[in-house]
């Protein structure tokens, strides 16, 4: 029961946080001495996380729904499903990518360019662009930006956020786009592994119990962020990530 509610609060909180929740499943079971979490485990924390975000942003849900009648809402179908396709893609290569879960020093390098790109954000602060008025080509080169973070230990959240920020976006409205193009993403591996443990079990009671922590952690970090978003942009973060990219050099 421990491990899951351990497990409930990592990915809820590092998912949304841009310090990336596949790096910390791997570093965090190595600097505490216990063994990743199952497939049981990581699929219904998946689930956890999508609940977190579908109910933070149900409002913009629920409007994207009327995309036939609403150009607005069109336009940010559009964006979105452009965003969805390099992270298709990047499925083809997933196992290559997921050999990284067992190389600790791999995790810790990916850790500390997360923490480059960033304080690199923080040159690009000031845009003035709301979602409805982004390129469509921009929805596109952001899903490259989530795609490059299958890589655990590169924040998927702070690569989306940073791609938005470049693409002139105001900042809340990076975010807004980085969370909602995270829905099909989180969708789709908890999907994945559900069908991969269909046949192996299925599920125990206890990881129901990190699903309940992921998904108020969820919640509560994507509110934290927004607001140290506004406040103090990324950069916080990016410290957070060098410290324990180096930390994790050193120790492990």
């Amino acid at each position: 029961m421990f491990e899951a509610v351990l497990w409930g609060l990592v990915q809820g909180l590092t998912e949304f946080l841009p310090i990336s929740s596949s790096g910390h499943l791997v570093l965090v079971p190595a600097f505490v001495g216990v063994d990743q979490p199952d497939l049981a485990t990581s699929a219904v924390l998946h689930l956890g996380t999508l609940a977190a975000v579908v109910a933070f942003y149900r409002h913009d849900l629920i409007k994207l729904l009327r995309f036939r009648t609403d150009p607005a809402a069109r336009r940010i179908v559009g964006l979105l499903a452009l965003g969805t396709i390099p992270a298709v893609v990047g499925v083809f290569v997933e196992d290559q990518i997921g050999s990284l879960q067992e190389d600790t020093m791999a995790v810790a390098i990916a850790l500390l360019v997360t923490g480059a790109v960033l304080f690199i954000s923080g040159w690009f602060m000031n845009g003035r662009l709301e979602l409805e008025q982004m390129p469509l080509k921009s929805g596109f080169l952001i899903g490259i930006a989530q795609a490059v973070a299958l890589v655990p230990g590169i924040s998927r959240s702070g690569m989306t956020i940073t791609a938005g920020l470049t693409r002139n976006l105001e900042r809340t409205q990076a975010a807004r786009f980085s969370f909602l193009l995270a829905i099909p993403a989180i969708a789709g591996a908890g999907a994945q592994q559900s069908l991969e443990l269909a046949g192996n079990g299925g599920f125990g009671a206890e990881v129901w119990v990190g699903m309940v922590v992921a998904a108020i952690s969820g919640y509560l970090a994507i509110a934290v962020l927004l607001r140290a978003l506004n406040r103090f942009g990324l950069r916080p973060f990016a410290l957070y990530c060098l410290i324990v990219g180096v930390v994790a050099l050193l120790v492990l």
